[in-house]
């Protein structure tokens, strides 16, 4: 079964984004992973916000959600919208039932790219297998978190950290759902 890995940057304390939306902070100066994390997967799921945000970049960047980034199967998660970019797949009812789906059906890993309804969603659902985080050396006090309150533990297990000259920390890690 295909893996859902929770991939993106987050700042020491805990924030996926400034007050105001920024994320003007992540460190693009090298590739901290990138590629060698692109080869693991062919497809996205993406909620809204994050959808629109990232259409937005990629309009003005040959179409690339992130520079570098192979073509994959994008699912857009949202009740709201009613139509995504040609070859994306718009996900408005079952959005749990429906991932769990696509995680049975062959192919490479699913990047968890964002959204943090989605994100909280999928966790409190069981269905992140991993967590790729790159944590900025950077406290930015407020913005949105990258978790929110759960009604649980979660157990992890490291797979792997590697730290960069720049202060930049690549943290992996399993999610135990045997704990």
């Amino acid at each position: 079964m295909r893996k859902v890995i929770l991939g993106l940057a987050v700042t020491l304390d805990g924030y996926i984004e400034g007050p105001n939306g920024e994320y003007d902070w992540c460190f693009t100066d090298q590739d901290y992973g990138l590629n060698e994390f692109f080869s693991r997967i062919d497809a996205v799921f993406i909620g809204r916000k994050s959808y629109e945000i990232a259409q937005a970049y990629a309009a003005g960047n040959n179409g690339q959600l992130v520079p570098g980034m192979p073509p994959v199967e994008t699912y857009v998660f949202s009740r709201t919208l009613e139509k995504v970019k040609d070859g994306a797949v718009l996900i408005s009812d079952n959005g749990m039932a429906e991932a769990r789906k696509i995680k049975e059906l062959p192919g490479k890993d699913i990047w968890l790219y964002g959204g943090a309804s989605l994100t909280d969603a999928l966790m409190k659902d069981g269905l992140v297998d991993e967590l790729w985080m790159s944590v900025h050396p950077i406290l930015l006090g407020s913005g949105k978190p990258l978790f929110r309150p759960q009604d649980s533990r979660t157990q992890l297990i490291l797979l792997e950290s590697k730290t960069y000259e720049t202060g930049l920390v690549s943290l992996r890690y399993q999610i135990d759902i045997y704990r």
